[in-house]
């Protein structure tokens, strides 16, 4: 049975307490690791690739390409392919959009999205429906991991969910909160995986170290491959 862990962070622009992230990260020894809010301007291959040393893993995909959506991997994931999607652009708007790999750890191969979905309600919904349209020509078991900006329910979560298993909230009693990390009161970060996926733990991240570290709590999930 090969295991996958993965995690979902938005680090808030590493505006934050750069150290308690980075013991937040290693603490979890993730496989995956889904950022939001990564560098995407000014030097952000250097940025991505420090920020992936002190996490002590390697860079897959994202960064500029996938506006801010950057992944990240263990040594023992091996990153066959990567692509990027950018929503349209709203004026005036923060131009967002996501970051793909096409992974495996032995013989059990999947995808990774991670994405950032905006804030405005009213181009949300439309950038969900995009990636949705793009994950359907995904054939090989997929997890989506990312701050969707809204919580369970809305319009934009239910166009990417669909079809999938919530790995937060199994139950249907709500999940978590991840935000604001100083006293979290909304579920906006999520991961939601493939069917063909076992979910053996999920949680979220509420330690002093994860509150000084961003406005977002991260989400860590521990899967079986199919």
């Amino acid at each position: 049975m090969t295991r996958l862990r993965l995690m979902s962070y938005n680090v808030g622009g590493l505006r934050g307490d750069l150290a308690a992230m980075v013991a937040v990260v290693r603490a979890q020894r993730p496989d995956v690791v889904a950022v939001q809010e990564a560098p995407r301007r000014l030097r952000w291959r250097s940025r991505c690739a420090d920020l992936a040393r002190r996490f002590q893993l390697v860079y897959a995909a994202g960064g500029l390409p996938g506006l801010g959506n950057l992944l990240l991997v263990d040594l023992r994931v091996r990153v066959h392919d990567t692509w990027c999607l950018r929503y349209p652009l709203t004026p005036g708007r923060h131009m967002r959009g996501a970051a793909l790999a096409r992974c495996s750890v032995g013989d059990s191969t999947f995808v990774v999205a991670g994405t950032h979905l905006a804030t405005d309600p009213a181009e949300r919904p439309r950038q969900a429906e995009i990636l949705a349209t793009a994950l359907a020509e995904v054939s090989q078991p997929l997890i989506v991991a990312g701050d969707f900006n809204e919580e369970p329910g809305g319009a934009a979560w239910a166009a990417v969910a669909d079809g999938r298993i919530d790995a937060g909230d199994p139950a249907g009693a709500g999940g978590v909160a991840t935000y604001p990390a100083t006293g979290p009161t909304q579920r906006l970060d999520a991961i939601l995986v493939d069917r063909r996926f076992g979910v053996s733990d999920c949680r979220v991240v509420d330690t002093p170290e994860a509150r000084r570290a961003s406005d977002h709590l991260p989400v860590v999930v521990d899967l079986t491959l199919p």
